[in-house]
C-alpha cells in the first residue's frame, strides 16, 4: 500500500463510503502477507516509497509468480531481479504487462512511471562491454523507479579519450553510476570530472589477479576522488536503486 492509497482509504471511511470493518480488513495485510514459503512485505512502499523487489535466484518460477501476483495486486509495477527465462515464461501465463530484459536478467511487471524527458538523468557508465549485464541491471532498476537514464558504455581508462567525449552528458547528470571490472579505476576518473554523486559498482570481470571483482572493489573503496560511494561486487540493482533515491530526493527540494 502506498501513502496515496492509505489516504484514499481513510477519506473513504470519513465520508462513509467504507465501513470501519472493511477498512480493518484491507489494512490487515499491511505488515506482511504470509504465503508459507515467503512473507510478502506489503507495507514496504508506504515506508520506503517503492514496493518490495523480488530476488529470483533460488526461488522456483511458481514461487516468483505467486509473490509477484500479491505485489502487483497493490502496486502499479513489480520488479524482479536475477530472473531466469523459465520464470519469465511462467509469468507470461499470469500477467499481460510483463517484460523481461535478457542481458541484466530483470523482469518488470506493469508500466513504470517515466520521468519527464527534460529532467536531468542518471548516467550509467561502463568501462567495457563485458560490464553490460551489471550496468543494465542498474539502468533498468533506476528507470523502473521513475528516473530518466542515459547510457554511456565502453569508455574505460584503456582509451580515456572515449570518456572525455561525453563530458557534457556527465556534467548534466544528477547522479552517475560507474560500472567497471579489472582494476576499477574508472570510478575515480569520473569522480574527478563531475559535481554529481558517483555510485561505483565493481564487477567480477577480469583475469585471475582481479579476484572476481575484489581488486576493483578495493580500488573503488580507496578512491582519491571525493563524492564516490561503492556498492557490492556485481550489485547493479543496489546502485540503480540508490541513484534513483538520490534523484527523487533532489526533486523534492
Amino acid at each position: 500500500m502506498t501513502a496515496e492509497q492509505l489516504e484514499r482509504l481513510l477519506r473513504d471511511v470519513r465520508a462513509g463510503r467504507l465501513s470501519i470493518a472493511d477498512a480493518v480488513e484491507r489494512l490487515r495485510a499491511l505488515p506482511f502477507e504470509d504465503l508459507g514459503f515467503a512473507k510478502v512485505d506489503t507495507h514496504r512502499a508506504l515506508r520506503t516509497g517503492f514496493p518490495e523487489v523480488i530476488y529470483c535466484q533460488g526461488k522456483t518460477p511458481e514461487q516468483i509468480v505467486e509473490i509477484a501476483r500479491r505485489i502487483r495486486a497493490r502496486h502499479h509495477v513489480t520488479l524482479a531481479t536475477r530472473c531466469s527465462a523459465e520464470a519469465y515464461e511462467a509469468a507470461k501465463q499470469s500477467f499481460d504487462d510483463v517484460a523481461w530484459h535478457e542481458t541484466p536478467r530483470i523482469m518488470v511487471i506493469g508500466k513504470p512511471r517515466r520521468a519527464p524527458q527534460r529532467s536531468r538523468p542518471v548516467a550509467v557508465v561502463t568501462a567495457g562491454t563485458a560490464d553490460l549485464p551489471v550496468a543494465e541491471e542498474a539502468a533498468v532498476t533506476a528507470e523502473t523507479m521513475g528516473s530518466r537514464v542515459e547510457r554511456i558504455y565502453d569508455v574505460g581508462v584503456a582509451g580515456l579519450h572515449r570518456l572525455l567525449g561525453h563530458r557534457v552528458k556527465l556534467q548534466r547528470a544528477r547522479a552517475i553510476i560507474v560500472v567497471a571490472g579489472m582494476e576499477g579505476a574508472l570510478a575515480s576518473v569520473v569522480g574527478g570530472l563531475v559535481s554529481a554523486p558517483v555510485v561505483a559498482v565493481p564487477t567480477s570481470v577480469g583475469y585471475g589477479a582481479s579476484f572476481e571483482g575484489l581488486s576493483a572493489l578495493l580500488t573503488m573503496l580507496n578512491s582519491c576522488a571525493a563524492g564516490v560511494v561503492v556498492v557490492n561486487i556485481d550489485n547493479g540493482f543496489g546502485a540503480g536503486y540508490f541513484a534513483a533515491l538520490l534523484v527523487r530526493g533532489q526533486r523534492k527540494r
